[in-house]
């Protein structure tokens, strides 16, 4: 038998997030700060898939994999400002003030998971974007490879225009705002 269980964050909870993700706009230029952020995501990550959490937190530590995805994916292409405000939001899994630590049994995960669930809501649309332009780059390997033709040929000039078309997209829809709540991880 499954459980919901609904809470409310309140603003004060949610600013506290928001002020570490400040906090990282403002670091996240070096690459030794960027690397740190991406090795503790990853091992958030390869946590979720290892211990024995509950369902509701690795299923929400699992997310993040994407977004470390499409900072690093070279066809996507994002800007380095993009890449920044996701790695801006990242920042959280790096940081020493974690509001439950990491090594309490049952629950030391948990604000990592409500964490993440933020993140994943407030980056939606550059998620279903990029997950789109996934789907779009394997059925077009698998139609060239089908037609004897090589994926690998005149890749980036096929890549280039259906990327074209997401990224203005995803752009827009950025600019059209959350539609979860005021509060904003992005720097972009």
């Amino acid at each position: 038998m499954s459980l919901d269980i609904t809470f409310t964050l309140s603003d004060e909870d949610l600013q506290r997030f928001q002020d570490i993700v400040e906090k990282a706009k403002s670091a996240i230029s070096d690459d030794q700060i960027q690397a740190k952020v991406e090795a503790a995501a990853i091992e958030m990550i390869e946590q979720a898939r290892e211990a024995e959490l509950p369902q509701f937190i690795s299923d929400r530590l699992l997310q993040l994999e994407v977004l470390l995805n499409m900072v690093n994916d070279e066809e996507w292409q994002l800007s380095e400002e993009e890449q920044q405000g996701i790695l801006s939001a990242l920042f959280y899994f790096c940081d020493p003030e974690d509001v439950i630590p990491d090594h309490i049994p049952g629950i030391g995960f948990l604000d990592d998971a409500i964490y993440a669930e933020i993140i994943i809501r407030e980056l939606d649309s550059e998620i279903r974007t990029y997950n789109e332009f996934c789907q779009f780059r394997i059925a077009e390997e698998n139609r060239r490879r089908n037609k004897g033709i090589d994926p690998f040929v005149s890749r980036e000039d096929w890549l280039a225009d259906k990327r074209s078309v997401l990224h203005s997209l995803m752009r827009e829809r950025r600019r059209g705002g959350s539609k979860i709540s005021p509060w904003r991880t992005r720097s972009f």
